[in-house]
C-alpha cells in the first residue's frame, strides 16, 4: 500500500513538473519571437532557429539537465541515457507520423515541393541515418556527439546563405523589450527546473515500474515534449496554413536528433539502449523514406487524407512494437 501510495505520489508530482517545462517552453517563446519581431530579425532565421528549435525546448532542456546529472554523478548513467534518448526519439516520431497524420487529415492534402524536399524532408532523414550511424555501437562519444552538433550548424549555415522569405508564425512586436527578455530568462530557468525535478521523479519511479526507462521516456517525455508543436498543428489548421506547420515539424525532427542528442553526447556521453538503434531510429527512417517516395513517384508531391491516416496507423504500430519487443528497456 504504501509502495502504491509512493508511486501515485512520484507520478504526481512528475505530471506538474511535464506541465510546466510545457507550458513555461511555450511562454518563453512567444516571448523570444516578441524580441525577434522587434528588432527585425530575418524570418528564414527565426524559422530555423527560434521555432525549430524553440519548440524543440522541453526535449532539449532534458538532455542539458540528464548529461548535467549524469556527469555529477547525481543520476544514473543508464537509466537516464535510456529515459532522454527515449524521450527524443518518441517526441520525433510523434512529430513525424503522429502530428503530421493529424494535420494531413484535418487539412485534406498537402504539396510537397521539391524545394522542400531538398531543404528540409532529405535533410530530416539524412539527421535520423548520422545518428542511426554513431549510436550503432550502444554509445555516444563527445567525438559523436559533436559530429552531430556539427551537421546542424553546417545545415543552418547552407539554409541562410540560400534563404527565401517565406510566412512563418510570428507574434506581435515586442512593446517592452526589457521586460519580455527578463520574462523568457525566468521561463527558461522554469524549463530548466521541471526538466530536472521530473528526470528525478522518473528515475525514483523506475525502481517500482517493470518498463525499461527508454520506453518510460518515450510514453511520458516523448509525447509531453511533442505538444508545443501540437499547437503550431492546431494553428495552422485554423489559418488554413499548412506549410507552416510542416516546416516547423520536419524542422523540429532535424533539431532533436542533431541539437538534443549531440549537445548531450558532448557534455556527459550516453549510453545508448538496443530499442532506439534496432526500432526507433529504423522505424522513423524506413516509414520517412517510404513516404517519401510513395509521394513524390505515386501521388506527384502531394500527402492527402489517405496518406494521414497511414501515418496515424504507423505511429500506433511504432509503440505497439516498442512495447512487444523491448518490453524492458
Amino acid at each position: 500500500m504504501a509502495v502504491t501510495e509512493a508511486l501515485l505520489t512520484q507520478l504526481s508530482v512528475g505530471a506538474v513538473a511535464l506541465y510546466t517545462m510545457v507550458t513555461a517552453a511555450s511562454r518563453a517563446i512567444d516571448r523570444v519571437l516578441a524580441l525577434a519581431e522587434y528588432y527585425d530579425v530575418d524570418e528564414v532565421l527565426v524559422g530555423m532557429t527560434v521555432l525549430a528549435v524553440g519548440t524543440s525546448l522541453p526535449e532539449l532542456s532534458a538532455h542539458v539537465v540528464a548529461s548535467l546529472g549524469i556527469v555529477s554523478g547525481v543520476l544514473d548513467y543508464e537509466v537516464t541515457s535510456a529515459v532522454v534518448l527515449g524521450g527524443n526519439t518518441g517526441s520525433s516520431t510523434v512529430q513525424q507520423l503522429l502530428l503530421v497524420g493529424i494535420l494531413v487529415v484535418g487539412y485534406g492534402r498537402v504539396h510537397l515541393s521539391r524545394a522542400f524536399v531538398r531543404e528540409s524532408y532529405l535533410p530530416m532523414l539524412g539527421a535520423i541515418a548520422a545518428t542511426l550511424a554513431l549510436a550503432w555501437d550502444g554509445t555516444l562519444s563527445r567525438l559523436d556527439g559533436a559530429v552531430l552538433l556539427a551537421l546542424y550548424l553546417a545545415y543552418v549555415a547552407v539554409r541562410f546563405t540560400r534563404r527565401r522569405q517565406s510566412p512563418t508564425l510570428r507574434e506581435r512586436p515586442s512593446t517592452n523589450p526589457r521586460r519580455d527578455a527578463l520574462f523568457a530568462a525566468v521561463f527558461l530557468a522554469l524549463v530548466l527546473l521541471a526538466a530536472s525535478l521530473l528526470l528525478s521523479v522518473v528515475e525514483a519511479a523506475l525502481a517500482t515500474l517493470t518498463l525499461g526507462g527508454s520506453m518510460v521516456g518515450v510514453v511520458t517525455l516523448g509525447v509531453a515534449a511533442a505538444l508545443p508543436e501540437l499547437t503550431t498543428v492546431m494553428d495552422a489548421l485554423r489559418r488554413r496554413s499548412p506549410n507552416v506547420a510542416l516546416g516547423t515539424l520536419i524542422g523540429s525532427n532535424i533539431v532533436n536528433p542533431l541539437v538534443g542528442i549531440g549537445l548531450g553526447g558532448v557534455v556527459s556521453t550516453y549510453y545508448v539502449p538496443p530499442a532506439v538503434v534496432l526500432w526507433d531510429l529504423p522505424f522513423k527512417l524506413l516509414v520517412g523514406g517510404g513516404l517519401l517516395g510513395w509521394v513524390l513517384y505515386r501521388r506527384d508531391g502531394a500527402i492527402t487524407r489517405t496518406e494521414g491516416a497511414y501515418l496515424l496507423g504507423f505511429y500506433f504500430l511504432f509503440v505497439a512494437g516498442r512495447l512487444l519487443l523491448f518490453p524492458g528497456q
